[in-house]
């Protein structure tokens, strides 16, 4: 049986596999990225930056760019290019009020309980007419008991479990699992509206084709969401 992460630099190696080798972040995730960024105002703080994956596709000629974890080890891979700091989401107590143009997250608000704190915070953070954009697992995946089955007919559909409800489950890290969060899209939006977010887009996709060829059990999945990207400004 797999045990809970308890220090999340004992999972960096296989996270660093995981980002190398899975076709969803290069062919399904980056393009959604770019097109909720934009033109991002500076600086630039990426809110769970692990290896810096996302980071270097600004280069070093961009304004501030810097990056935050709670991975001492996967910061080491991306410290020389940009300032990074180790730290604990949601809390953003180490970043000046206002001080920052664009925070971005990617597959992290699924990994934090408080959801009001992380949109609080990055409100506190982000100056006026600056932005926020998350990318998280789309909750019709991440509710538990979620999942596809297979009607008579071969049609695959989504169950979609106990969707209305906060929720959390454990998934595979390597060898250990982490915790999954989980809340409808409806109390996602509120705690952003709550916090003083305005939502200018909202992506649904499907995974890519690539990351199907990969995973054969993943056919007929092609028209259920599984990534959900948002665009909030201040």
């Amino acid at each position: 049986m797999s045990e809970a992460v308890a220090n999340w630099d004992d999972i960096a190696q296989w996270w660093k596999d995981e980002v190398a080798t899975d076709p969803v972040y290069a062919d399904d995730i980056a393009p959604m990225l770019d097109r909720l960024l934009g033109e991002p105002p500076d600086p630039i703080l990426e809110l769970g930056c692990g290896d810096g994956q996302w980071l270097r596709r600004f280069g070093s000629d961009i304004g501030s760019v810097i990056g935050c974890d709670r991975a001492a080890d996967l910061l080491r891979e991306v410290a020389d290019d940009h300032p990074v700091a180790v730290c604990e989401l949601p809390a953003m107590n180490w970043v000046r009020h206002d001080a920052i143009g664009t925070a971005y997250s990617v597959f992290v608000l699924d990994l934090i309980e408080d959801e009001a704190a992380f949109f609080a915070g990055a409100a506190r953070v982000v100056r006026t007419g600056g932005q926020l954009v998350v990318i998280i697992n789309h909750p019709i995946f991440t509710a538990p008991n979620s999942g596809p089955f297979m009607d008579p007919d071969l049609d695959v559909f989504w169950r979609w479990g106990a969707y209305l409800d906060h929720g959390a489950s454990d998934v595979p890290a390597g060898s250990q699992t982490v915790t999954m969060f989980h809340r409808p899209v409806g109390d996602l939006l509120t705690a952003a509206a709550d916090s003083g977010w305005r939502l200018e887009e909202a992506i649904e996709a499907p995974l890519g084709a690539a990351a199907i060829e990969r995973e054969p059990s993943y056919r007929g999945q092609e028209d259920i969401p599984r990534f959900l990207g948002m665009r909030w400004r201040r």
